[in-house]
């Protein structure tokens, strides 16, 4: 299993209310834009994915909120791949502060569509990319 970096960012003002707390719709923007980071660091940009037919829609959703981020905090998301399947894979996501508390914890699970938003597998039509993912799934399951 290959590692990956974890995901940086700073919390932004304009995504927090009146207390300077996170709202929770904000969480989704997060742990998409530590998706994007993942696939990139293993070679996978989104782009280049949809520029081959290949669209990954967000099938399941699910957040664990622990402690709230605040307005100028920086966090790092830990994004592993727990599951893979010819049609889907699921991620587990860490979001934690600089010092290693663990704040958040989520999962998402996606499907491999088509442009025609039709169910594809992604193992028949791109093995390779299929073989490059599988490098990266951790053996815990969700």
């Amino acid at each position: 299993m290959k590692t990956l970096k974890p995901y940086r960012r700073k919390i932004n003002y304009y995504e927090t209310d009146q207390m300077q707390v996170v709202h929770h719709s904000n969480y989704a923007r997060y742990l998409e834009e530590a998706r994007l980071d993942l696939m990139e660091q293993a070679g996978l940009p989104y782009d280049k994915l949809e520029e081959l037919g290949i669209i990954i829609p967000v099938l399941e959703l699910h957040d664990y909120y622990t402690y709230a981020l605040h307005f100028g905090d920086t966090v790092e998301i830990y994004s592993h791949i727990v599951r893979l399947t010819p049609v889907r894979f699921s991620l587990r996501y860490e979001i934690k502060n600089l010092e290693g508390q663990l704040l958040h914890t989520a999962e998402t699970s996606h499907g491999f569509v088509g442009t025609d938003f039709r169910p594809m597998s992604l193992k028949k039509k791109y093995p390779e990319i299929y073989e490059n993912l599988q490098q990266y799934v951790e053996d815990e399951p969700l």
